[in-house]
């Protein structure tokens, strides 16, 4: 892959520092699981998949320092963003080996490995859908940034240009902080794919005009049901995909998928700082004593989406459930 989002390195963690794309290639290098969750609570390091391979070598760099136990690192990092399942199933799975006496090294290595195989199984399943010439709507950045590799929204679309297919991307920026048209087409740039970036209220324009052939998305949270929560947007691109007779599909590996969540009412959504919508690039952009709202998610119902893309295949919203239920008996 040409672009590779974090990887371990010599007993460091090493990632990419995305709020400094596309303007620089920015590596960070560290030993201290408190930089770790710093990077995820700041962005630096986002994506739901990236953030839970991210959480489990926090959760190493946490043992090897010595200075917290297993529960304290674990909230550590658990307490940098809520919404993500991926964050908690990362931190757990190296927990678990922790405190059982296995090598948390090791466990964090193979649970990178899952991720990377199941989004690489994404990308095959889905690329039948993406055949010819397709014009695709992705919102926010669900790549290889966003997943370590591949991606979940842009893996399926990567594996069928490297089947002959010729996709062209819309791009939405993705406000307020722009992962769409930093790191999207960025991304996209790299293996020359086609795109065009779009403000995030054009999308409806350009569905109406027929130019528009698919939506595909990934997702932080998905509910037994199949609702799903996903950067905030995401909603009115379902609906308008559905106004549209547009299919709208979610890419997503199986740590993704929250067997808890019985419904998308279960799945908490981070609010961020205003901050972030009072200003762009640094600067004030609303009169003075203007406040602002920043949820950092929205919730889709299950009824607007045509399908998931899975390790497993591309299975319908009321499959899911069952495709859980499946996995659980496995384990």
């Amino acid at each position: 892959m040409p672009v590779r989002a974090l990887w371990w390195e010599d007993g460091r963690l090493a990632f990419l520092d995305q709020r400094a794309l596309p303007g620089r290639v920015r590596i960070v290098r560290t030993r201290h699981a408190r930089t770790v969750a710093s990077a995820i609570r700041t962005l630096a390091v986002r994506g739901a998949p990236t953030i839970g391979v991210a959480g489990a070598y926090g959760m190493v760099l946490a043992q090897r320092e010595g200075r917290l136990g297993a529960k304290a690192a674990a909230r550590l990092l658990g307490s940098t963003r809520p919404t993500a399942h991926d964050l908690f199933v990362g931190i757990a799975t190296v927990q678990r080996a922790w405190e059982s006496g296995d090598d948390p090294l090791a466990a964090a290595n193979a649970y990178r490995d899952t991720v990377v195989e199941e989004c690489h199984r994404i990308g095959e399943a889905g690329a039948r859908l993406f055949r010819g010439s397709p014009k695709v709507l992705t919102h926010c950045n669900a790549g290889a940034l966003a997943t370590v590799e591949w991606g979940t929204a842009l893996a399926p679309i990567r594996v069928a240009a490297r089947r002959g297919a010729k996709p062209f991307v819309w791009v939405d920026e993705t406000r307020p902080l722009l992962q769409g048209s930093r790191l999207t087409a960025w991304e996209l740039e790299q293996e020359k794919i086609p795109y065009v970036v779009i403000a995030d209220n054009a999308a409806g324009h350009f569905m109406s005009r027929g130019e528009v052939d698919a939506v595909i998305v990934g997702a932080d949270r998905i509910a037994r049901n199949g609702d799903f929560a996903n950067k905030v947007g995401t909603y009115e691109k379902a609906v308008l995909a559905r106004e549209h007779r547009i299919p709208f599909y979610v890419a997503a590996p199986w740590s993704t998928f929250d067997p808890q969540a019985r419904t998308g009412a279960s799945i908490p959504v981070e609010e961020r700082d205003e901050e972030e919508v009072l200003r762009a690039g640094g600067t004030r952009v609303t009169p003075r004593k203007s406040r602002a709202r920043n949820p950092a998610f929205d919730v889709t119902p299950s009824r607007f989406v045509t399908a998931f893309i899975t390790p497993g295949g591309v299975i319908k919203p009321r499959a899911v459930a069952a495709a859980l239920r499946r996995r659980a008996g496995r384990t």
